[in-house]
């Protein structure tokens, strides 16, 4: 279920510094994003106006993620249809589970005049879909709870699906759909994004691009399990932002394969 708290108790300050590193036991593979001079910056330190998208074109990475998205659920059709069937005999409850996330923020190019929304959700929201890997009554309050490792929520089936990052698989079609790119920050659900944007300086930065399935925080880091692995994954998800580009696209799914196949860094 990605990022998920309940009572959400965030720590009285921020770290003064996160190490900007590839992570050698998530990934063998080195992306060369070059860091920026704010890289090794406090995340306090570094101001909003410098966390800007590098220009590519936007035409061509949708057509890419568009055609790369529908090849995959071609081919993976025979996989889907095993862990569906796995999914159903295992547990009760639908095969398919879904939540409503925050997506790209297209208005912090605007001038705030013509702000016309009543309430600010950060991003535009959407339904994002996976495999359901947890018990129905999960979350039977209603209230997002922090996924862990050995989480009791989580089925037989689940822990395999979240392991080998199979349950993700379904986001596909919100690449297709155009709500997401396969590569690009996690997008989070709108109560735990509004309670983190404040606490960790620039975690709004992150929605001025398309959320993803993978990304480079992903395939440097494992879940989120504290408040201090967020601000880890955003320091590396506002370096993508300042240095996305295809290749580095590309690159990234590439290392996202084995990350998946060897089980590297997840529950």
């Amino acid at each position: 279920m990605g990022t998920a708290v309940s009572q959400f108790h965030a720590s009285p300050a921020l770290d003064e510094a996160l190490s900007y590193r590839s992570n050698a036991a998530v990934a063998d593979v080195e992306v060369k994003l070059t860091p920026t001079p704010f890289a090794d910056l406090p995340l306090a330190l570094v101001s909003a106006d410098e966390v800007f998208p590098a220009d590519r074109s936007e035409l061509a990475c949708r057509v890419a993620n568009v055609a790369i998205a529908t090849m995959s659920l071609v081919l993976m059709l025979p996989v889907l249809a095993l862990v569906a069937l796995a999914v159903r005999l295992t547990s009760r409850g639908p095969v398919f589970y879904s939540q409503i996330r925050i997506g790209v923020d297209r208005r912090y190019h605007r001038k705030a005049e013509y702000n016309r929304r009543g309430h600010d959700l950060g991003g535009m929201p959407f339904r994002m879909y996976k495999f359901r890997t947890m018990r129905v009554d999960a979350e039977a309050d209603g209230k997002a709870v922090w996924a862990q490792k050995r989480d009791p929520r989580t089925t037989l089936v689940g822990k395999f699906l979240r392991k080998t990052r199979l349950d993700e698989i379904p986001q596909l079609y919100n690449v297709i759909r155009g709500d997401m790119n396969i590569v690009g920050p996690r997008p989070e659900r709108p109560t735990i994004f509004a309670e983190l944007r404040e606490e960790i300086p620039l975690y709004a930065q992150r929605q001025r691009v398309k959320p993803g399935i993978t990304g480079w925080a992903q395939i440097n880091q494992s879940y989120d399990s504290c408040l201090s692995d967020v601000e880890n994954k955003v320091r590396l998800d506002l370096e993508y932002v300042r240095r996305q580009s295809l290749a580095h696209d590309m690159a990234i799914m590439s290392m996202t394969l084995p990350v998946m196949l060897l089980r590297k860094g997840g529950w």
